[in-house]
């Protein structure tokens, strides 16, 4: 049984450029943290943004940040690292971790999806329907729903056994870099049974959002006038931004094919992956949602603009 993990997704990265890029994620990750920070805290002091769909971007925030915590840390140390290795524990708890607040984040995307659903297909049934009750229980569901799918995965991959080689190659305990190193028959069927249920759960939420949109754009054609269209589909701009870049990130990443120089690539980019589509999510809501943008500058301009008398 091995004790430890060799994590090896840097040793073939170019090492020059290894200082560069640790200052360039450490900005995104600093800047991530307060991002989300700010949209949080504004949030909770102005009371006009206390409704269901700032109370659900408020949780995503949330998962963002605690995803950021959980895995970039790690990676900026061992950028600048000689010695890369991670414990058993260590690696099964980032894992979880890590599991647990992605797919919290895609299933509060599906949430998203559908209170514009509602608010935009069914609004004179929206505070009935999106009660501060109803969007509480959504939000529980959702961190139930991502700690389980984490648990899950961890627990299929961890209670295979490791006895040949302990070297990842990937710069975290990526579960198919693991699932690579078990040992025993069992291998194949595990390995196809983790892709069944990640696959499942976020084409599912995928799919449901997908639909929601098919419903609010039908809504929104019956509106007669165009400013009320674009009026009505603004609203929805910044969560369809984010559902765009989260999964084309990950379909990148996870379904192009392998060449000659993949290893280099596909670290790069599952780096770029992991910090940066949380650095973006702050700036897509803060510039184009027009309610927060004016609720960020009027909680500045609280903070740090003279006193009047």
């Amino acid at each position: 049984m091995l004790s430890e993990f060799i994590l090896v997704g840097f040793s073939t990265f170019p090492q020059h450029l290894l200082p560069a890029f640790f200052l360039f994620y450490l900005l995104m990750y600093l800047f991530t943290l307060l991002g989300n920070l700010l949209i949080m805290a504004t949030i909770w002091s102005e009371r006009s943004l206390h409704t269901p769909m700032y109370l659900f971007l408020c949780a995503l925030s949330t998962s963002e940040i605690l995803f950021t915590v959980a895995v970039t840390p790690r990676m900026l140390v061992d950028m600048l690292s000689s010695h890369r290795s991670i414990t058993f524990v260590a690696c099964a708890t980032q894992m979880f971790f890590s599991f647990t607040f992605g797919f919290t984040h895609s299933f509060l995307l599906m949430i998203m999806g559908y209170d514009r659903y509602v608010a935009i297909c069914h609004p004179l049934r929206y505070n009935v329907l999106m009660s501060i009750r109803t969007c509480a229980r959504l939000v529980s569901w959702t961190w139930a729903g991502g700690s389980v799918m984490g648990m899950m995965v961890t627990l299929i991959v961890f209670h295979l056994t490791f006895c040949g080689s302990n070297v990842i190659h990937h710069f975290l305990c990526h579960v198919f870099s693991l699932l690579k190193l078990a040992c025993g028959n069992e291998n194949s069927s595990v390995t196809l049974g983790v892709i069944l249920v990640c696959v499942s759960a976020l084409m599912g939420c995928l799919f449901l959002i997908i639909l929601s949109y098919i419903f609010i754009v039908a809504a929104i054609l019956r509106i007669p006038s165009v400013e009320g269209r674009h009026k009505t589909f603004s609203t929805c701009v910044s969560h369809l931004t984010i559902v765009i870049v989260h999964y084309s990130f990950a379909s990148i990443i996870y379904l192009k094919p392998k060449g000659p120089h993949s290893m280099d690539s596909n670290t790069l980019m599952a780096t770029t992956y992991t910090v940066f589509t949380p650095f973006l999510s702050p700036i897509i809501f803060s510039l184009r949602n027009k309610e927060l943008k004016n609720a960020i500058k009027k909680s500045f301009q609280r903070k740090f603009s003279p006193l009047r008398s």
